[in-house]
């Protein structure tokens, strides 16, 4: 009797341990990456989004597509239907790749949530009835896009200062992928700024794709062909510092010649700001992918983030950055926590009404 119940006593450790471990295992996340590898706002994206995992304790596993959408396509394939699938898949909704992971997704187990790029109309209406045909799919998480496009013609107008009567101020506006809904959210911003402002003239928008070296070329014909142009409106930060370039090599001033406004926080473009070449910067939709993980880790916690302002998040994450502002967030760069509470921003023991107060904020305290 004694060796039996010995032999359970043995036994019983490994089984609690195994149960323990099989409760105690980290939520797994895999990110979908857009970008580029080596692109200065993914890489800095996907940073914010280690911090806030590193902080709540959840495996994240980040995918770059070097901006290939089948490539994106290709890794939602092997993440919704390989062997290794994690408990929750993050996707960008660029260059329209959104539906057909969602397919993908039927079946799969594996829960989704879109960031930066949400759906549009359109695709939502082809889609149909969204939680009897994808009830994995928990939400989205976007900036204010058209406002931030806005804002920064807003900005280059109020600091270019008052005209005279009859007087016009030329501009030219680079904007990034055609079919990507946050392009075309920005430029119905810098429509809806120009519409307050007859006296600017859009002489010529152009699509340099994010890319700074196709905006230089694009800015080398384009201040050769307007050469009275004085604001240059940039829907990223690459195209400002490449349409800057050329400016240079026309032997003109960037922030004096002409003004110059861009949207990011990469490394050059806040020192471009700090510097004064660059005249308006907008910044912090690099960290919606960290507050994204703040709401899947409540999610698999069992709670209900979707009634703390979800399940469609739309956030107002852009902030005019002034210089002090620009140095904080440069000093950030590459750093492991931020300042961030990321576990203190969960749903746990909130009131009701508790609305998640993911802002920028948050960095520049």
């Amino acid at each position: 009797m004694l060796k039996v119940l010995g032999r359970y006593l043995l036994i019983l450790p490994l089984v609690l341990s195994g149960s323990f471990w099989a409760v105690a295992q980290a939520t797994s996340v895999v990110f979908l990456n857009p970008g580029h590898s080596t692109e200065a706002f993914w890489v800095g994206y996907s940073q914010f989004m280690q911090a806030a995992a590193n902080d709540l304790g959840l495996d994240l596993r980040v995918r770059y597509s070097q901006r290939d959408s089948q490539a994106t396509i290709r890794q939602a394939r092997e993440a919704l239907q390989g062997p290794d699938r994690p408990d929750y898949l993050v996707v960008v909704n660029e260059q329209y790749v959104a539906p057909e992971i969602l397919r993908l997704s039927q079946g799969s187990g594996v829960k989704l949530f879109v960031v930066n790029n949400a759906l549009t109309a359109d695709q939502q209406r082809l889609l149909g009835e969204r939680q009897s045909r994808y009830p994995d799919w928990i939400g989205s998480m976007i900036a204010n896009d058209e406002e931030a496009g806005y804002l920064m013609l807003k900005e280059l107008i109020r600091r270019h200062g008052p005209l005279a009567p009859g007087q016009y101020i030329d501009l030219l506006a680079f904007s990034g992928v055609k079919n990507t809904p946050v392009a075309q959210s920005r430029e119905q911003g810098l429509q809806r700024a120009l519409a307050e402002h007859p006296e600017v003239r859009l002489r010529q928008l152009v699509y340099g794709e994010w890319n700074r070296q196709r905006a230089f070329e694009q800015a080398q014909q384009l201040l050769k062909r307007y050469p009275q142009t004085q604001l240059i409106w940039s829907a990223n930060d690459e195209m400002a510092l490449g349409a800057m370039e050329a400016l240079e090599q026309q032997g003109r001033l960037p922030g004096k010649d002409v003004l110059f406004s861009a949207l990011n926080s990469s490394p050059q473009a806040l020192q471009a700001l700090i510097d004064g070449r660059l005249t308006a910067l907008i910044a912090g939709h690099f960290t919606l992918g960290g507050w994204a993980m703040v709401v899947l880790n409540d999610d698999a916690r069992g709670l209900n983030p979707a009634a703390h302002g979800g399940p469609d998040w739309q956030l107002e994450v852009f902030q005019l950055l002034d210089k002090v502002q620009a140095q904080h967030l440069l000093d950030l760069q590459g750093a492991q926590q931020y300042g961030v509470d990321f576990r203190g921003l969960s749903a746990q023991g909130k009131p009701a009404g508790y609305r998640y107060p993911f802002s920028l904020n948050l960095l520049l305290h």
